[in-house]
Order: structure tokens, then C-alpha cells, then sequence
């Protein structure tokens, strides 16, 4: 790390030759990160810090922030993080055999070593444990088997070869599988650690147990505010150089801006009338996510949700452009499809994905109330129905609360057979309700694991257990099936899978698309090398303040 050494420093420099100018250089360093403190923010409170049941990114932050897999993203490259090296695999993409580091150790003291990654991924996939992200590890050899009870957790493709070598073993060659290994649910777990915890285990800081960057302190489990304290058994603790990072949760966009503007956060969230009012602060970082936001229609609560027409109305009765601008004020994009812009290019000719899709599109996503209401009054003469009335939840945050205001005036203004209720609550319930279907509509979102639009596309399938609607079709589901199987190696077969998947997905509107994230920050200029992943995470590993 390199820091402008003061002015005064330079006649001593002179004086005392270079020796003198290597130790003062030295000096001036560790001062001044000896007491370096970190203040950002969060929408909510961490959910979990449990790797296997993680399913929100402020947790997910908070488990990058303090700890570490096979890799991490630097920026927008993955590097070795506890494995010494970013490896091919062998036997036709099928094989990764990964050498791991001798000194990384957990926070206890512990080493990390090999079987703490068996362990970790066994329990995830492991029915009993009921891991929502389990799905992602259906590519590693019986996987699938074990998460519908047919094969022992023992048979999952993964083994210790010795204490610090892996081996995973994969049923077919996964192009991204480098990409999963740098997110959080296939970090390693200490399995003493996590055996004496029992149900506790990730539900406070007293109950989790770090081998990254920081240590977690303050966190109770429901408490809004938390702090990272740096990790002196981190094995790259040199290059840490924040000693602390206090968190806390502002879900009031002008609060946010008034803490910032005393002093008492380095790092702000803003949204509609405080964004677009400090746009052109020096200090404004507008970060462009893989996230989109969407609307899930519950298929099995409200039966009349698997009318094509209805789901189609609804979404032509929304004017994207006019909400991205009035009510969000972000510069948040308009979302064309679930899958974001900036994860995936055509092979053949360079092209996005998102913009590919567009161009495919049969315009389902366009504002026109008059197709709204007619599509709408089809769909209710084919259901049977004069009026329907719904119900829509959503996030008790200050710009949740703007947007279903927004789509309810909207969808009642253009559609009068149509009557929306709405049910503000706080994240964790939204998420509790959304997981258990107990919602009629829900307005939720995703964000990238990691940079393919399968992490995306996979969401809708039939039986995941992130499709909270019960939108199914199984031409979708053969579609997202051969990307993954037999068109994993072809890059260009593999693409027009998922492009048709995509296509299919938007004209009959499984979920109706929002927005694509861009989230408007305050950032304090005295902070620097500050690094943002595909995966919408920071990386405060070199981070510090000048």
C-alpha cells in the first residue's frame, strides 16, 4: 500500500539518506494505521452468520467480511484466498484437486484445514439442515441424490486427500464453479466449533467463529448495530490495515445523509430525493449492481396467477421509466428481464445478455395502459373472475415503501377491476413469508452469487426453493437443464439456452422485472482501495484511511 508521505518528512529524508528514509517510511506507516475505524451502513441487520443458511447479502457481507474460502474477489478477479492457487480441473472439467495454506487459521486458534471444507459442505447439503442455498452444490458427484434422501452425506463428491488437499469431484464440467467457490455457503466450517454451538451456531457473535479479515463482535442476533475487529490470526493480516469496522442499520435514506454529513459514517446509502440532491458531490460513488428487482405472484395462494394475461396486464400498467427516475432517483436502470445488465456477453459476437434479451423480447415489459387493462379484463373473463383484490408485501425501508405505494396507484389507476392492499414488514419477515409462501404478491429481488445468468435463470425452475411464486413450465425447465448438462462445454449452445430460457421467462411474465440496482453511496474521499466484486460486495482487505 503506498501513502503520500507528509511534506516536513522530506528535509529528515535528506538528512538522515535512505536507511533512515526506509525506517521513517516504515514508521509514518504504522501510525498511521494503528487506529484506523471504518463507519458504514446497512438497510437492515444481519439474519444469519450460519454459511449453510445465509440467504440475505447484509449477512452475506458481514460472513465475507470474516471469512474466507477457497478465493476471494479482488475487484473483479477472483484470487486465491485459503487455497495457494486459482486451479484447472482435470478429467474434462470434472476434477479440482486444490492445494490449501498451511497457516490459515481460525480465530480461536484453530487450523483451517481440509475437512473443515467436507464437513461445511456435507452439513449444507444435508436435507436435515434445510440449507435454502443447497441447490448450488447439485453440479458437485451425488449431490442431488443426497438432498432427496437416496445417498448417505458421506457419498458428496468432495474429499481429503490429506490435511491441506481437496478434492472435488463434479458430475459435469460447470464453467463458472471457480466463481461459486468464492461465495459464502461453500466456505470451510470448524466442525468442533459448530457441533458444541448445536442450534446456535451463526445466530450471534458469541455463536460464530472467523478465520477472514475481521472478528464480529456486538451482534446479539436482532441488535442494529455490530463491529468487525481485525482478525490478528488472519493469515494475511498484514495486509489488512482497518482495525475496526463499525456497522450500523439506517433504513431512512435523509438519516443516512445527515449521519454522513456529521461525520458519523464513512459510507451512506441514499435513495430518491437525497440521491438525486447529492449527485453531484464529489464524495458520490453510484455502484451498479448485478441485482434486479421483481414482483413474485403467488401461484399457489392466488390460483389466478397462472393466468398469462392477468401477470401480463399487470406488468404493462407499470411505467418503469417514470419510476426509476421519480420515485428510486438512484439511477437505478430499467430491468428488461430478471437477469441484469454486465454478467454474460454472446461468444459469437461480444454482445450483453440483458440487452440480447431485449432485443428478443415481445415487449411485455413496456408501459401501455390500454394493452394493460385489456389483457387484464381477458385474463379475469378466462378465470372466472369480475375483480380482484390482492395483497402486496413488501420491506418496512423508506424506498420499499415508496415503490409499493407507486405500483399500487399505478396497477389501480390502470386497471379498475383491480384492488391492492399493502403489507410493510421488516426484512426478516419478508423474507420468513416469501420463504413460506405466506404472501399473495411479493416485491423482492436477487443479486448475482456470482457473474452468470444462471444464478438468475436456475431461481424459476419448478422446483427451486427459491421460486416463491410456483411459476412453472417445463420447456424453461429442459432450457435451464441443458445449460448446465449437456451444452456446460459449448459456450455458444450454452448461451442460446439460457437466452431462450430468458426470452420464455419475460414474454409470459413468471415474475415481472423492475429495476437493475444502481445504489447511490456517499463516500468519504479519505477512504481508499475500497474494492467492489461482481458478487456487490466490498473486500476491506487493503482498505484504509488516508
Amino acid at each position: 500500500m503506498k501513502f503520500k508521505k507528509l511534506l516536513h518528512l522530506g528535509l529528515a529524508l535528506t538528512a538522515l539518506g535512505s536507511f533512515g528514509a526506509t525506517l521513517l517510511s516504515a514508521k509514518s506507516t504504522a501510525q498511521a494505521v494503528s487506529n484506523q475505524t471504518f463507519t458504514r451502513m446497512e438497510k437492515d441487520t444481519i439474519q444469519s452468520m450460519d454459511p449453510s443458511m445465509i440467504v440475505d447479502a447484509i449477512s452475506g457481507q458481514a460472513n465475507l467480511d470474516t471469512m474466507d474460502g477457497l478465493y476471494r474477489y479482488n475487484g473483479k478477479n477472483i484470487e486465491p484466498a485459503i487455497a495457494t492457487d486459482v486451479v484447472k480441473p482435470t478429467n474434462d472439467g470434472k476434477t479440482y484437486t486444490i492445494k490449501l495454506r498451511h497457516d490459515a487459521k481460525w480465530s480461536n486458534g484453530d487450523p483451517v484445514t481440509a475437512n473443515d471444507f467436507v464437513f461445511a459442505w456435507r452439513r449444507t447439503v444435508d436435507p436435515k439442515t434445510g440449507s435454502q442455498y443447497a441447490y448450488l452444490f447439485e453440479p458437485v458427484a451425488n449431490a442431488k441424490d443426497i438432498m432427496n434422501k437416496k445417498k448417505p452425506v458421506s457419498a458428496l463428491g468432495i474429499k481429503a486427500l490429506d490435511k491441506y488437499t481437496l478434492q472435488i469431484d463434479l458430475t459435469q464440467a460447470v464453467p463458472y464453479f471457480n466463481s461459486l467457490l468464492a461465495f459464502q455457503t461453500f466456505f470451510p466450517q470448524n466442525e468442533k466449533f459448530v457441533k458444541k454451538a448445536g442450534k446456535k451456531f451463526g445466530t450471534t457473535s458469541k455463536y460464530s467463529l472467523s478465520n477472514g479479515p475481521f472478528v464480529l463482535k456486538g451482534w446479539t442476533g436482532t441488535n442494529n448495530t455490530w463491529t468487525e475487529v481485525k482478525n490478528k490470526n488472519y493469515w494475511n493480516a498484514k495486509a489488512v490495515k482497518l482495525n475496526k469496522i463499525k456497522v450500523q442499520v439506517v433504513k431512512d435514506p435523509s438519516t443516512a445523509l445527515n449521519l454522513y454529513q456529521s461525520n458519523k459514517l464513512d459510507d451512506a446509502i441514499l435513495t430518491g430525493e437525497n440521491a438525486q440532491q447529492m449527485r453531484k458531490d464529489p464524495a458520490f460513488v453510484p455502484r451498479k449492481q448485478s441485482r434486479t428487482t421483481y414482483i413474485e405472484m403467488n401461484q399457489k395462494k392466488l390460483p389466478e396467477f397462472k393466468n398469462e394475461k392477468l401477470r401480463q396486464g399487470l406488468s404493462l400498467a407499470i411505467n418503469r421509466e417514470e419510476m426509476v427516475k421519480k420515485v428510486l432517483g438512484d439511477g437505478s436502470i430499467v430491468a428488461d428481464n430478471a437477469t441484469p445488465q454486465g454478467i454474460m456477453e454472446n461468444p459469437s459476437n461480444g454482445k450483453d445478455f440483458a440487452a440480447d434479451a431485449k432485443a428478443q423480447d415481445e415487449a411485455a415489459d413496456n408501459f401501455d395502459k390500454a394493452k394493460a387493462k385489456a389483457l387484464f379484463n381477458e385474463g379475469l373473463k378466462e378465470v372466472g373472475k369480475k375483480k380482484i383484490t390482492v395483497t402486496l408485501l413488501h420491506d418496512d425501508t423508506d424506498s420499499a415503501k415508496k415503490l409499493a405505494e407507486y405500483l399500487q396507484s399505478a396497477w389501480q389507476q390502470a386497471l379498475p377491476n383491480l384492488k391492492v392492499t399493502l403489507n410493510s414488514v421488516p426484512f426478516k419477515t419478508r423474507v420468513t413469508r416469501s420463504t413460506n409462501g405466506q404472501f399473495q404478491m411479493v416485491l423482492g429481488g436477487w443479486q448475482a452469487d456470482y457473474p452468470d445468468p444462471i444464478s438468475f435463470l436456475d431461481l424459476f425452475t419448478t422446483n427451486n426453493d427459491y421460486n416463491f411464486g410456483k411459476w412453472s413450465n417445463s420447456d424453461y425447465d429442459k432450457l435451464v437443464e441443458a445449460s448446465k448438462t449437456t451444452d456446460a462445454l459449448d459456450p455458444q449452445a450454452r448461451y442460446n439456452d439460457l437466452m431462450k430460457a430468458q426470452t420464455l421467462l419475460t414474454n409470459t411474465q413468471g415474475v415481472i422485472p423492475l429495476y437493475q440496482t444502481v445504489e447511490a453511496h456517499l463516500v468519504n474521499k479519505k477512504v481508499k482501495d475500497l474494492k467492489y466484486s461482481p458478487q456487490n460486495t466490498y473486500n476491506f482487505v487493503g482498505t484504509y484511511i488516508k
